[in-house]
């Protein structure tokens, strides 16, 4: 495990004092404390804390935050946390969080820090959540005052969430190092809709603990949480297991084709920029990204020795080639989770002419999915180092993309790279690590050229012409457009060209 930086601790030094402040005085001699009430939620939080986590709830933890760190609530038992805030005065609120939070399964990287960590920051925030719901003159909660207590408890699980974020950013900060204009993004908005929904648990639990059924009837509220996260817990694995599959498929065609590796990560990538500047349906992004990603797919049914193949390829050898699509059609065909990337898969290499293969479609006859994946796969092949040539500018690759629109690409998808393009510009030496990596690559400025290393070999492969109106361009000789037509056996420019596109190295 690596050394927390000596501001880590600092930082989280400064929380437990602030901490241990908020909750000193419910231990008052004169401070009235209900302590039932403290025992039994301190016991009922604990408890829930040593459970699993909730999908609902948990996000994927940062591997050297010293707690959370992800702005993401604490776990299912949270409406717990704040039924106390809803009933107990702040130290008390505060003070019943102490013992479920250094008890809780936290990971076993510095489980000391993470425990004092995470107990420090939600005591502050059920002090500050319970400091707002006091304001507001709720603090009864009576049956007959609840619906005049749903906007105070709104605001109170808002302050809960906000101190939480805030808490969290500043150690992504003095923990990870993170830059602080970027720590605190999103964390308050990715969190605060679950939050609210524990608030309204936390609150029911609250009016039926002083409702004359008691604190038995309170606990009630926790057994549909729990069946609530039991099956978002079956629907996490399932995706899990959906990536798992993604990821190995990848993999195996990466291993076989040492060419183009991560070039599937990258398509998948750029097909989603696509996808979010036409505006599609967010439940049609992760499918697209799905497509992208296993494009290439087939090249588990092609022979190693083509795929890697440095000279010429033969007609045979092309058409051989060119059954990729059908076989990775035929791989996932039994993958229901796949949809719409099904079709993306056979028909990536079709073109809005109808020269394309397969089958020869035209213009809106290909597949939405796969009209996309195509300018992600022709952009991502453009822009990529190989071991036989540079990797071209991204300014080139796009010229050459509106030169290919209306014939080859669909010029919609492609004046959709584009804006995406300008909006985040594009970084193609980055490669995620699985199949559920970031959609959108960093943000850059827009004209800005990458620096990229000069690759191992520049020098023109045999049986590749340069694109037309790319003389001069650095990087561009011999570079195969993705899916254009190759003269046999290397041909040289102005030979008659076969009567369907042919896939020379580049774009296998």
């Amino acid at each position: 495990m690596r050394q927390l930086p000596m501001g880590a601790y600092a930082y989280i030094g400064c929380a437990v004092l602030a901490a241990a402040g908020c909750a000193a005085p419910a231990v008052l001699p004169d401070a009235g404390t209900h302590w039932p009430t403290v025992a039994l939620l301190a016991v009922l939080y604990a408890a829930c804390e040593r459970m699993r986590d909730c999908p609902l709830t948990s996000g994927r933890r940062r591997a050297g935050a010293p707690a959370h760190g992800d702005g993401m609530p604490p776990r299912w038992g949270c409406p717990v946390l704040l039924a106390g805030v809803f009933l107990l005065p702040p130290a008390a609120a505060a003070l019943a969080a102490l013992p479920g939070a250094l008890l809780s399964s936290t990971a076993e990287r510095s489980p000391v820090a993470r425990r004092v960590w995470h107990a420090a920051e939600l005591a502050l925030a059920a002090w500050a959540a319970a400091q707002v719901f006091g304001a507001g003159g709720s603090r009864a909660v009576l049956t007959p005052e609840f619906p005049y207590a749903l906007l105070p408890a709104a605001a109170a699980t808002t302050a809960f969430c906000a101190v939480l974020a805030a808490l969290d950013g500043g150690v992504l900060v003095a923990a990870e190092r993170h830059p602080p204009r970027t720590a605190w993004r999103g964390l308050l908005l990715r969190s605060l809709a679950p939050h609210l929904v524990h608030g309204l648990a936390g609150l029911m639990m609250a009016v039926l603990w002083r409702s004359s059924y008691g604190p038995a009837a309170a606990l009630l509220v926790l057994l549909p949480m729990y069946i609530s996260c039991w099956v978002f817990a079956q629907y996490h694995r399932e995706r899990a297991a959906h990536q798992a599959t993604i990821r190995a498929l990848v993999q195996a065609v990466d291993l076989k084709d040492r060419y183009t590796r991560g070039h599937s990560e990258r398509v998948g990538r750029a097909s989603v920029m696509i996808a979010r500047e036409l505006g599609m349906a967010e439940e049609r992004l992760e499918v697209l990204r799905f497509a992208g990603i296993l494009h290439d797919v087939g090249k588990l049914g092609v022979p190693t020795r083509l795929l890697r193949k440095d000279g010429p390829l033969t007609s045979e050898e092309r058409r051989v080639i060119e059954l990729h699509p059908e076989y990775g059609h035929e791989i996932v065909r039994g993958i229901g989770f796949l949809g719409e990337a099904r079709a993306a898969i056979l028909h990536h290499h079709e073109r809005m002419d109808g020269k394309g293969y397969p089958y020869g479609l035209r213009g809106r006859e290909i597949p939405e999915f796969a009209r996309v994946v195509a300018v992600a796969d022709a952009f991502d092949a453009m822009t990529s180092t190989r071991s036989y040539r540079r990797a071209r500018p991204v300014a080139a690759a796009v010229a050459e993309l509106r030169r290919s629109a209306g014939a080859q690409l669909d010029p919609r998808m492609v004046r959709a790279l584009v804006a995406a393009l300008a909006r985040h510009g594009w970084q193609p030496e980055v490669v995620t690590a699985g199949a559920d990596g970031p959609a959108l690559p960093p943000p850059r400025r827009a004209g800005v050229p990458l620096r990229r290393r000069p690759a191992p070999e520049a020098a023109t492969r045999p049986g590749t012409a340069a694109l037309p109106g790319t003389a001069g361009l650095p990087g561009t000789a011999g570079l195969p457009h993705p899916g254009a037509a190759a003269t046999p056996g290397g041909a040289p420019p102005g030979a008659a060209a076969p009567p369907h596109p042919r896939v020379t190295k580049g774009d296998r």
